[in-house]
């Protein structure tokens, strides 16, 4: 299953795309056993690789408009309502946050969001169990519809067995919305 969910990304990337940074070089070759080294600095530019193996992490997508962002090994993810739906529900004034240490199905009802528009259940796209909640959220509702693909998270949970099946990559999601 974990290399199914996996998202980590491995590139070796030229620092050179970013910057080329000038590097200094006084030559000490000599043409002739009696001829003066050449001391004369000239600048020659040079470029490092650098790699990076970290949090290129790819989000998936509901049907129902909620994304999760798996952790690098697979086993936690982060859960969230797309921008797509902040921007449908309109101005959030309540969110109702899940229960840390709640043992949640993929397709369960994990909180609801209330704003002045409407109110819509949020879905856990995964099976597992929710290790954390966005506190945040509780004293400013407000914050999902400036980053809800931020730091506007809904929860945090511990993957369960079993596979990521009907979600969609961002490509995917953006047509989807787009139908």
């Amino acid at each position: 299953m974990a290399s199914i969910v996996r998202s980590s990304l491995q590139k070796r990337i030229p620092i050179s795309t970013l910057f080329l940074r000038p590097s200094f070089v006084i030559s000490s070759r000599q043409a002739s056993p009696r001829a003066q080294p050449d001391k004369s600095p000239s600048c020659q530019w040079s470029a490092r690789t650098l790699t990076l193996s970290a949090a290129l992490h790819e989000k998936k997508y509901t049907r129902d408009h909620e994304w999760i962002e798996l952790s690098e090994d697979g086993k936690t993810g982060t859960i969230g309502i797309s921008t797509y739906a902040a921007k449908a529900l309109g101005d959030v004034v309540y969110i109702e946050l899940p229960t840390v240490d709640t043992e949640i199905s993929a397709g369960d009802t994990i909180g609801a969001v209330e704003s002045v528009k409407s109110a819509s259940d949020i879905l856990s796209p995964l099976t597992g169990k929710v290790i954390a909640k966005n506190d945040l959220l509780e004293e400013k509702p407000g914050t999902i519809n400036k980053a809800p693909e931020g730091e506007g998270w809904i929860a945090q949970i511990e993957v369960g067995e079993g596979e990521v099946q009907g979600l969609m990559d961002g490509e995917e999601y953006r047509k989807f919305t787009e139908e």
